[in-house]
Formats: C-alpha cells, sequence, structure tokens
C-alpha cells in the first residue's frame, strides 16, 4: 500500500491512548492492594510457623551444609514478633538453636528427619533425644519423620520402632507428621504417638480445593481427625498457600489468596481452639527443584526476609507494580517510535494497540521468568522467548509503518524474517506443549510467550517453511485438548493456554494456507 501523504493524527492518538490505559489497567489490576482482617497484631502472635534456616542461596542438598549462625539469629528475631513457637524438621546443623529460642522467647517443636538411609536416621534420632533432654524449657514437643510414609521411605513398624525408641528416652510428647490420609492409611501409627499431627494443603489435594472452599475442606477434617482420635489431641502442623506458581483447577497461587487463606484459617483455629503450625515463615527458593516454582514461595516472608503483608495489613499480588507498569510503557513507547509514521489510517489504530499488547506480553512473561526461572537452562530458554518477542513486535512494528522510511530500509533483516520468526513461535509452542501434557504438575502456562506472535502472524501471515509450519501446527494442535482434559475446564491458566494455543495454530495454519497458494499461482505447488 502506498504511504499516505497525511497522517492519521486523530485515529493514532485515539488508538495511543487506548494502549496506555490498557497498559495501567492491567498492572494496577494486578497490584492494587486488598484490604483484609489482621491475623497478627502487635498484641497478638500466632502459635507456630515451620522455619527451615537455608538462606536464598542455600539448600539442604549443599554439602557440606554450611549454616548461617548470624542468619538463625536475625530470623529468630523476627520471628519471635509474630509468632510463639517454630516447627523444625531436622537438628543437624540446628544444635545452637534452642539457645537462640530461648533467648528470643521462643518455643520449639523439633523434628528429626527419617529418611531410607538408616544411619543418617539414627544420627538424627540421636540428635533429637539429645537436644530435647538438654532444652525441656524451650523444646514442647518432637516429631519422629515427616511425610516419610508419603515418600515410602520407611514401612509403618519400622516409624513405630523409631518412635517407641524416642519416647523411652525423652520426656516431651512424642508425634509424627504426615499428610492427613496417611494416617488413614495406616492406623497402627496412632496408638503410638502423644498427640496426631496432619498436614491439611488444600492446594495439593488430589482434587484441589480452590480459596472459595479451601478453609470448608480444612475446617472438615480437622473435625473428622478430632471426632475419630478422641480424646488424643492433633496438630495441624502444616498448612497455608502458595503465593506463586500455576493453578490446580480452581486452586491459584497468588499473595491475595495466600492472606485470605492463612488470615481466615487463624480465625478459625483461634475460634474454635486448634493447635496448629503455619508453613512457613520463609519463601525456600531451592524447592522449585523438585516442586517447580510453587514451592519455593509458601513463605509468610520472602527469601530476602521481607514481610509479604500475609499476617497483616493490605496485601497486592504485585506490590512493585508501578516498575512493570514503566518497563511496560518504555516498550510501548519503544516501538511507536521504531515505527515512525503509519503506512495507513487502520495501521494508525493497529500500531499502538499492538504495542500495548507486545509491551504486556512481555512484561508478564518477564515477571513470570523471574518467579519460575530455577537454573541457566530454564533462564536461557526464557530470555530466548523474550528476545523472540521483541523481534516479533518489531517486525510487527515496521509492517505497520512506512515502506519508504529509513528504518524498514535499515532493519531489511528483520523485515525479511517473518516466517523465521514464526517458525521459532511455533517451534517454542509446540515444545511447551508437549511440556504440559508430559510433565505437567510442576510446570507454570506461558501463555504470554506466544500470544504476541500468535496475533500478528494470524493478522498478517507470512509465508516459508511449509513442512516444518504444517507439522509444528500438528504438534500443538493435537496437544490442546490433552492438556485441557489433564487440568479440566475449571483451571482457567489452562484455558488460557489452550486459547493461546488455537490462535498460533491459527497463524501458523493462515500462513501454510498462504504458502500453498503463492505456490498454486506460480505453477510450483504439486499436491502431495
Amino acid at each position: 500500500m502506498p504511504a499516505t501523504s497525511r497522517f492519521p493524527v486523530a485515529p493514532y492518538l485515539f488508538a495511543c491512548l487506548l494502549g496506555l490505559m490498557a497498559l495501567f489497567g492491567l498492572w494496577f489490576g494486578i497490584g492494587q492492594p486488598v484490604e483484609l482482617a489482621d491475623a497478627a497484631t502487635p498484641t497478638h502472635k500466632l502459635q507456630c510457623a515451620s522455619y527451615t534456616p537455608f538462606d536464598m542461596d542455600q539448600s539442604p542438598f549443599d554439602q557440606p551444609i554450611k549454616l548461617r549462625p548470624e542468619r538463625m539469629d536475625a530470623d529468630l528475631a523476627i520471628l519471635a514478633k509474630r509468632f510463639e513457637c517454630l516447627r523444625t524438621y531436622s537438628v543437624t546443623g540446628l544444635e545452637d538453636l534452642p539457645n537462640m529460642a530461648r533467648k528470643h522467647g521462643l518455643k520449639l517443636i523439633v523434628g528429626a528427619w527419617v529418611s531410607r538411609n538408616s544411619a543418617d536416621t539414627a544420627i538424627e534420632i540421636a540428635g533429637l533425644v539429645k537436644v530435647a533432654n538438654a532444652h525441656p524449657d524451650v523444646i514442647q514437643a518432637v516429631i519422629v519423620g515427616n511425610e516419610a510414609l508419603l515418600r515410602k521411605e520407611v514401612t509403618p513398624q519400622q516409624l513405630v520402632t523409631l518412635i517407641e525408641q524416642v519416647k523411652a528416652q525423652i520426656k516431651q510428647p512424642v508425634t509424627y507428621a504426615d499428610v492427613w490420609e496417611f494416617w488413614l492409611k495406616h492406623p497402627q501409627i496412632a496408638p503410638t504417638v502423644d498427640f496426631i499431627t496432619i498436614h491439611l494443603l488444600p492446594y495439593w489435594e488430589d482434587n484441589p480445593a480452590g480459596i472459595e472452599t479451601a478453609l470448608h475442606e480444612v475446617a472438615e477434617v480437622r473435625r473428622t481427625f478430632g471426632s475419630a482420635y478422641a480424646p488424643k489431641d492433633i496438630l495441624i502442623g502444616e498448612t497455608g498457600w502458595p503465593s506463586e506458581g500455576r493453578q490446580r483447577e480452581t486452586a491459584v497461587p497468588s499473595l491475595v489468596n495466600q492472606a485470605k487463606f492463612i488470615r481466615g484459617f487463624v480465625a478459625m483455629a483461634e475460634q474454635n481452639g486448634w493447635r496448629y503450625n503455619l508453613i512457613e515463615a520463609f519463601d525456600q527458593p531451592w524447592k522449585r527443584a523438585s516442586e517447580g516454582a510453587v514451592g519455593g514461595y509458601w513463605g509468610l516472608y520472602d527469601a530476602s526476609r521481607e514481610d509479604k503483608s500475609i499476617l497483616a495489613g493490605p496485601v497486592s499480588n504485585l506490590p512493585h507494580w508501578p516498575a512493570w507498569l514503566a518497563l511496560s510503557l518504555g516498550l510501548f513507547a519503544s516501538t511507536l517510535l521504531l515505527a515512525g509514521r503509519p503506512r495507513s489510517p487502520r495501521a494508525a489504530l493497529l500500531l499502538p494497540l499492538l504495542a500495548a499488547l507486545g509491551a504486556a506480553c512481555i512484561g508478564l512473561f518477564s515477571e513470570l521468568m523471574l518467579v519460575t526461572s530455577r537454573y541457566v537452562g530454564e533462564w536461557l530458554w526464557a530470555s530466548s522467548l523474550i528476545a523472540l518477542n521483541l523481534l516479533v513486535l518489531a517486525h510487527a512494528a515496521l509492517l505497520l509503518s512506512q515502506q519508504q522510511d529509513w528504518r524498514v530500509r535499515s532493519l531489511h533483516w528483520l523485515h525479511a524474517r517473518g516466517a523465521l520468526w514464526l517458525g521459532l513461535s511455533g517451534f517454542a509452542g509446540a515444545v511447551m506443549m508437549l511440556a504440559l501434557v508430559v510433565d505437567a504438575r510442576y510446570r507454570s502456562f506461558p501463555s504470554a510467550a506466544l500470544i504476541l506472535p500468535a496475533v500478528v502472524y494470524l493478522c498478517r501471515p507470512v509465508g516459508g517453511y511449509r513442512r516444518e509450519i504444517a507439522l509444528l501446527a500438528l504438534l500443538i494442535g493435537a496437544g490442546i485438548a490433552l492438556q485441557l482434559y489433564q487440568e479440566t475446564l475449571s483451571n482457567l491458566q489452562a484455558v488460557g493456554w489452550a486459547m493461546t494455543s488455537a490462535l498460533l495454530v491459527a497463524a501458523l495454519w493462515r500462513s501454510l494456507r498462504l504458502k500453498q497458494r503463492t505456490a498454486k499461482s506460480s505453477g510450483a505447488w504439486r499436491p502431495h
């Protein structure tokens, strides 16, 4: 289309205004603070929270484990303002923790880590007995094993033997901790313990509960156990909600949902006189390696020990949303500058809207990358997808700019490789679809990474790579129904990924049809 002689100012400014409003609405909508009733106040401390002493760059898999006493002391100073006691999961490296707890006025429920390695377990049991006898004023109870039956690392009889061994040597109450279903599967454990410790995590249930029903399900299980095992006491040894990660059916991780669950649970527990322990004190980034992004974000404080506002005060799903808005506005403005004068009144409308879409998608996926990326390979993959989106956004800007403009001439290499950008987008979509079909449990939905390429090349198909494009479209299209079946239609993140994938398949198909029509018109195309 020839360049217009007159710049369509009114449509362009109108579209720019719409784009700016959309970007502001997006980030403000995500980050808007929500007011909830406080769970903890300066005059009201909560019962207990799980504590692991690892800094944000540490994990229990580091050998040898080098815990930092100064970090633990600072952690306890923070937690003593909100809690009366802490629960630990091992005694290795925590021998001085009771002295620190005493200093800060905290009590402890100390755990021994029970595993399939009998030698390591014996060391943990010996350490548990020693520390319990040395600090009876601080250690209220001990836990012999955490979810060892769930992990199938010991038999019920082995566990009973360990519990009886510890009970014979200490004066504190002794228990075992596991997901509530495993107490029902192994009833022989209950008579051995002084009280029962159950884990209630609605997000991880086989049928995950959404935030609207999660507290009701927790209450039902707690009442069932209270009736079935009376007069033996029940400790809810773990309950909580993740602040980041993938949706499971109707269970959506977010900071607001975490605050809703924790504050609602505390109110319910204290009203009913339940004993409880919240999971967990601080985010543990190392857990992402085995549980995906969601594993690292169960903390009431983040890994840097900053308050996430889960217990008190207004809470926001994206506290730093102004920074993300600024990034999006910078991308929006840069796209418009790159494009220059639109080539037509229609382009004047489309250009700012595509610029806003690209800025939003790149911002959203960048935020997701910071949450989900665990190791170098994932950082490189996510960074490559961001780079691809930047190239697609620049290509879209050039498609809508005046053809004789210097930008198009100087960036001819970018303008001429639309088929490559589409092919790479299809390849990325096929890889991620395969991963979500074959190994979905711990993977987040990367919809924001492919919305822009799908929309751009659906509106403006590009020819090239016919066989490859057909294969990619087939792979992505075949996975849509499979992943929806696995996730169910109640998972809106999965539905969003399915819609994005469908748009990408449509873009690939349109480009394939364009190539076929071009080949037919030249007489070179032959059906196979």
